[in-house]
């Protein structure tokens, strides 16, 4: 039995990129392949962040992030991430696949989302997403 003294971390997530809650009871089950997201920048405290722009990899059924100079199905946006997801756990072990849940519709504050999205993402959800 191990019981030295242990430290958790918590990260407390934001939400300040919606621009109102319509849409954010209608939200989709995904499940995240890791590897398309890159530490220091999408999960720099051990969990994704919420509002991170999503697309659907076309061989796999997964979804990593929206990448429009990809040609594996993520240079199509589909949606946001809805919820910071935790994707290292307390021991620093990375998770290769995670369960999380995207939102497909509403309106979002493009200023405060955690990465920039091209004009061709906006394009791609033009008319189930809207920018405030």
């Amino acid at each position: 039995m191990d019981l030295s003294l242990k430290t958790v971390s918590y990260s407390q997530d934001r939400k300040d990129w919606l621009g109102s809650q319509h849409g954010t009871d209608v939200l989709r089950s995904v499940t995240l392949d890791v590897s398309t997201f890159t530490k220091a920048t999408h999960y720099p405290d051990g969990y994704l962040k919420s509002g991170l722009p999503i697309g659907k990899i076309t061989a796999t059924g997964k979804y990593g992030l929206y990448d429009d100079t990809k040609t594996d199905g993520r240079q199509t946006l589909v949606g946001f991430l809805w919820t910071g997801v935790e994707v290292i756990d307390h021991r620093g072990n990375a998770s290769t696949s995670v369960g999380g849940s995207m939102l497909i519709h509403g309106f979002i504050n493009t200023a405060k989302l955690p990465v920039t999205v091209d004009a061709a993402g906006w394009t791609d959800v033009a008319s189930r997403i809207y920018t405030v």
